[in-house]
């Protein structure tokens, strides 16, 4: 039989055109018996496919048809978006004639368009397969699970990838497919191999590579000012600069529209926070006389597919979370993407045509690029992943199995977090409690407290308090009711913003005995002279 989404063309009669849509015929059918073999064979599969290869959308049709959606068995597709999840679940639901939550259906939050006895594909994303876990530990309803675009690394990636670990040794029969355009394919593949003899032959876990892009690109490290029809794919690092540049192309568009030029420009932002019915706009075809422009985060990058792009502007950054687990400072970075994103940018360009990717850096940037992004794992707060870990029954979490193992710091500053809060009992990490003394400071805490002694106090509009633990300077927040005001002796605080000082957010004045008597377990009266003892050995 005909294997899905290879047919030559379907025609959909659409509001805007009558432009047939010509479905993904990459993914050929040998691959697609190798695919099936290797889930077969191997508990575990990694494939490693080009953009425009049909991963997302061909693999689960194809596990499908081989029967292991069989028995009211379900195949999980996961997305790190949710606009990749209930995009790529429309097209395949519409390769497939069927109806949008019934056979093929999505799961996001605040948003379930399955059902639970006819739906056989499920697209969801990483968090609600998180959640699916706290009902269903061994997610028994599922027989062959696939992980797709892993090479986001996001927390919930990180998390599914570990739990999933644990999952295979208790349910041999559940498949597992790692897809990913960029991966290290290895590291995975040492991670899942279940295998102690030695004995290659005793693996289980095998990996795959398939073509993907079927026409070239020509990367360019300089702009040409006139070029053919096609669309364009515009990379900015955040929504603010996606906004700005969007109203400066529409006014430049406007300028160009009334000096006689023919050819319009659709401009339209793209990024996370956007509405959903104004993301789903950048997968609307426009008239042969409009070029479409989408300017974009990197939530374009491999997430979503957006037919008719030609050229792609690269501007080399990227927006990321850091996190300081000395500070206990969040932030977002505009730091320079890997090589790997560069080369999906790249990949974005070239699906329907021969495509350009103009860099805006030159190739000796270029090659000062680290290979790959830094997981996010690696650079964020903890606590939500050991309080959701927790959640799901795994106790000891320093000795969780983690892909790429946080930074001890991270997770030493995570667990004092959350014993603070009351919300764990890990003592063996966080050794002892902290004191608090009347006119002094006791700090890491949520809210957080910082003492402002009259001797620190140098102008009366700017508060000086230290925090105890690491001696670290806070200042209070210029919005803050507090700032100008006669400064408190103690105050607690719910964050620091880091700008050209370290603020304090939040800010309320309170008294030192409060914290003894909310927080028995984290806090307790010391005398001055203790407390300068212990930092005198402190330091």
């Amino acid at each position: 039989s005909e294997a899905p989404g290879v047919s030559e063309e379907r025609e959909l009669n659409t509001e805007t055109t009558g432009a047939p849509i010509i479905y993904n015929p990459h993914l050929a059918l040998s691959h697609r018996n190798n695919i099936l073999y290797l889930v077969e064979s191997f508990q575990t599969v990694v494939i490693v496919g080009e953009t425009g290869s049909g991963k997302s959308t061909q693999i689960p049709q194809y596990l499908l048809e081989a029967g292991w959606a069989a028995e009211g068995k379900v195949i999980g597709v996961t997305q790190p978006r949710r606009v990749a999840a209930t995009s790529v679940a429309a097209r395949v639901a519409e390769e497939r004639g069927a109806f949008l939550g019934h056979e093929v259906g999505y799961t996001i939050r605040f948003d379930d368009c399955s059902d639970s006895q006819a739906t056989r594909i499920k697209f969801l994303t990483d968090g609600m397969l998180v959640r699916e876990m706290m009902a269903d530990p061994l997610l028994k309803k599922y027989s062959v699970l696939m992980l797709d675009e892993a090479h986001e690394r996001t927390l919930n990636t990180d998390i599914v990838i570990g739990l999933l670990k644990k999952i295979q040794k208790k349910r041999r029969d559940l498949r597992l497919i790692i897809a990913s355009a960029t991966l290290d394919a290895k590291k995975f593949q040492d991670f899942f191999n279940l295998n102690d003899s030695g004995d290659p032959s005793k693996d289980t876990c095998g990996i795959l590579s398939i073509e993907g892009r079927t026409f070239p690109v020509d990367i360019f490290y300089t702009i040409h000012e006139a070029e053919e029809d096609g669309d364009v794919l515009a990379f900015l690092t955040g929504q603010e600069e996606v906004e700005k540049v969007v109203s400066l192309v529409k006014e430049q568009a406007r300028t160009l529209s009334r000096g006689g030029m023919k050819k319009h420009l659709c401009v339209l932002p793209m990024y996370a926070g956007l509405p959903h019915k104004e993301q789903m706009r950048v997968f609307e075809r426009v008239p042969p006389t409009v070029r479409k422009v989408v300017v974009a985060t990197n939530i374009a990058e491999t997430s979503i597919t957006i037919n008719g792009v030609v050229f792609v502007i690269d501007c080399a950054f990227v927006k990321l979370k850091a996190y300081n687990p000395h500070t206990a400072i969040e932030s977002l970075l505009v730091t320079p993407i890997s090589k790997a994103s560069a080369c999906q940018r790249a990949g974005r360009a070239g699906r329907s045509r021969p495509g350009k990717c103009f860099r805006l850096y030159t190739e000796e940037d270029y090659e000062k690029l680290p290979e790959t992004t830094v997981p996010e794992m690696q650079r964020s707060c903890l606590a939500p992943v050991i309080l959701q870990l927790k959640a799901l029954g795994v106790d000891n979490v320093l000795r969780f199995s983690f892909l790429s193992p946080p930074p001890a710091q991270s997770m030493v500053q995570a667990l004092e977090l959350l014993f603070a809060l009351g919300a764990s009992e890990e003592l063996s990490v966080v050794s002892g409690t902290f004191p608090a003394l009347q006119g002094s400071d006791a700090s890491r805490g949520r809210p957080r407290a910082a003492p402002t002694p009259p001797q620190q106090v140098q102008d009366p509009t700017l508060l000086q308090p230290r925090t105890l633990r690491d001696d670290r300077e806070l200042h209070i927040h210029p919005d803050s009711v507090l700032y100008g005001e006669k400064p408190p002796k103690w105050v607690v605080f719910n964050e620091v913003v880091q700008t050209s000082k370290f603020f304090m957010r939040d800010v309320t004045a309170v008294e030192s005995s409060w914290l003894v008597e909310l927080a028995p377990h984290f806090y307790k009266q010391a005398t001055h002279g203790s407390l300068n003892s212990k930092r005198s050995k402190a330091f």
